[in-house]
């Protein structure tokens, strides 16, 4: 978490807050429950939850739960099971906007007598008409002169189902010339006859997110109602209704710019497409970018909160490399994950002078950056695995892995001479025919002869078979969608399927959220469908780290 002395331009509105002898902050969080959370949300999460923690405040969590047409029970618990896994913790302070949809109706008829609302029978079209453009104003609604008792007698006849949906609005009367399209009469309530997930049937209408949403900041004592770009246009609305109500507090809107990442897309609604279409396996796919899907795929929690922390906060849109988020993954990890080693494209090979048995167990390290995590055994015998790729027939010069003839060392256990390929009828090398030197074990030869190769290795004997699934972005694009059609961004290549893959008996036991490092290849975790019986992992990250690079190669050019 950013401490009380990071600099961001929210935090030192805040400190100029406090220190003006403004009461303690309260920030909230108001996720719609129509779908679950991703990376983007991420940023305000670790935000609104962030100052409060920092400033000695609290942030509610509070449902906009205003629109049932496109919400469930299920991204409701959802969003509050990723919201724990972040290490965030609301207390008392779980809200639903449903919980003032009496108190907003009062409101609502406490504008219609003020003369600041009207029943409209406009359809969406004809609204969208009336409203002009950027260059053009609007004009006015023939039934916005409508005298107030007659508005709110419409109003609760709306309320009491009398009309069929779409039939009639209310709108607020400000000004139809404004400049601000938000402020050309809005709509606050439509009818909808949907059964809501927490009121069920008792409404016939609904208020809009610009009615509700300040409302309920009020209501719940916000000071800070801290929300993306794209609801600066939408601030003049929020205090106009603020300032034309009898609410009790006066919160104070900021915006900050939201989160675009390469190779990404963040629109829930976009989100929803990809899972109906079945280009993913549901909204936890490991390749989706929602909180759940990184979870399921290995990312810490820890990873997400200090990628929120680099990004920063700052008033104009920009897009963020996704190889920083994987950074802050493999960064964490590196200190963190326990080592295994697995061999995901095994290749067989026989130790012709090791001793016939059950072979013996070797030290391994658990964690070379943490001396706490301590050793572990692993069994070793006369027929071991291989990655297929560590061996070639006829290497190349800069090939230093198993070759005809060449020598390695096997991590934690002896050196390795290559004697023999075995090859089947189609001319594939299917075993290898090798000796062991047994005054090495350990790794270390004692005539202090060198090797330049270290290969990571799993006794056939003891290896527990798994599936491994490896995953790249889910779109060959860095900004998918652009041309409105996400299928041709769709890359065919983002996941890969290994069978029959190798590991260490360790692995069997491994904790379902636990993300560990196998020795090589990259960080992996056990998947949620993983069980002793068919064990399968994701890949988190690999070990290259590509946002290093990045940031070395970009260091260079300016030293030039």
């Amino acid at each position: 978490m950013t401490d009380t002395e990071g600099g961001d331009f929210i935090r030192d509105i805040i400190r100029k807050d406090l220190e003006a002898g403004a009461t303690p902050i309260v920030t909230r969080f108001p996720p719609e429950p129509n779908g679950y959370l991703h990376i983007g949300h991420a940023k305000s999460i670790c935000l609104n939850f962030g100052v409060a923690e920092e400033f000695g405040g609290v942030c509610h969590l509070r449902f906009d739960d205003t629109n049932p047409a496109k919400e469930d029970v299920e991204y409701i618990e959802s969003i509050q099971e990723d919201l724990r896994w972040l290490g965030f913790d609301w207390g008392d302070h779980l809200h639903f906007a449903s919980d003032y949809f009496e108190q907003l109706y009062d409101w609502a008829l406490h504008l219609i007598e003020a003369g600041n609302a009207y029943v409209d029978d406009l359809s969406a079209d004809e609204i969208r008409e009336y409203r002009g453009t950027l260059t053009e104003p609007g004009r006015n609604s023939p039934h916005r002169d409508r005298s107030p008792s007659e508005n709110a007698t419409l109003f609760e006849q709306m309320r009491n189902g009398d009309f069929p949906d779409g039939a009639k609005v209310l709108r607020a009367k400000i000004d139809m010339s404004s400049g601000n399209i938000n402020l050309r009469d809005p709509v606050l309530y439509r009818i909808m006859r949907t059964t809501h997930p927490r009121t069920g049937n008792t409404w016939n209408i609904y208020p809009n997110y610009d009615f509700a949403h300040g409302q309920s900041d009020a209501i719940e004592g916000v000071t800070h109602s801290l929300c993306t770009l794209e609801f600066a246009d939408h601030r003049p609305l929020y205090d106009w209704l603020l300032n034309n109500l009898p609410v009790p507090g006066h919160p104070r809107q900021y915006e900050f710019a939201r989160l675009n990442l390469t190779y990404t897309m963040l629109s829930k609604r976009r989100l929803m497409q990809l899972v109906v279409d079945g280009h993913v396996d549901g909204w936890d796919d490991p390749r989706m970018p929602t909180i759940s899907g990184l979870h399921r795929r290995g990312i810490p929690a820890a990873a997400i909160r200090d990628f929120a922390q680099r990004i920063g906060l700052t008033k104009s849109n920009s897009t963020v490399e996704y190889a920083l988020l994987e950074h802050c993954a493999r960064e964490l990890l590196n200190k963190t994950a326990q080592r295994r080693m697995a061999v995901l494209r095994p290749l067989k090979i026989v130790i012709e002078n090791y001793p016939e048995g059950d072979g013996e167990l070797l030290d391994a390290v658990n964690n070379p950056e943490n001396e706490a995590d301590g050793m572990r055994q692993v069994p070793f015998s006369k027929e071991i695995y291989i990655e297929h790729d560590d061996f070639m027939e006829d290497p190349p010069k800069k090939f230093f892995r198993l070759g005809p003839g060449r020598e390695v060392r096997l991590r934690y256990a002896y050196f390795l001479t290559c004697r023999e390929a075995i090859k089947d009828g189609a001319g594939k090398i299917v075993e290898l025919r090798c000796t062991y030197d047994p005054e090495t074990r350990g790794g270390n030869a004692p005539d202090g002869r060198k090797v330049k190769a270290t290969l990571h290795w799993v006794s056939a004997a003891h290896a527990k078979p798994a599936e491994v699934r490896l995953y790249d972005h889910l779109f060959t694009s860095e900004n998918p969608g652009a041309n409105d059609d996400i299928s041709s961004d769709i890359n065919p290549d983002s996941l890969e399927v290994l069978q029959n893959c190798q590991l260490e008996p360790a692995l069997a036991d491994a904790p379902l959220d636990e993300t560990l490092q196998y020795e090589r290849l990259g960080y992996f975790c056990p998947d949620t469908t993983s069980t002793p019986d068919k064990l399968v992992f994701n890949r988190t990250v690999g070990l290259r780290d590509v946002w290093a690079r990045m940031q070395k190669q970009a260091a260079n050019s300016k030293g030039r």
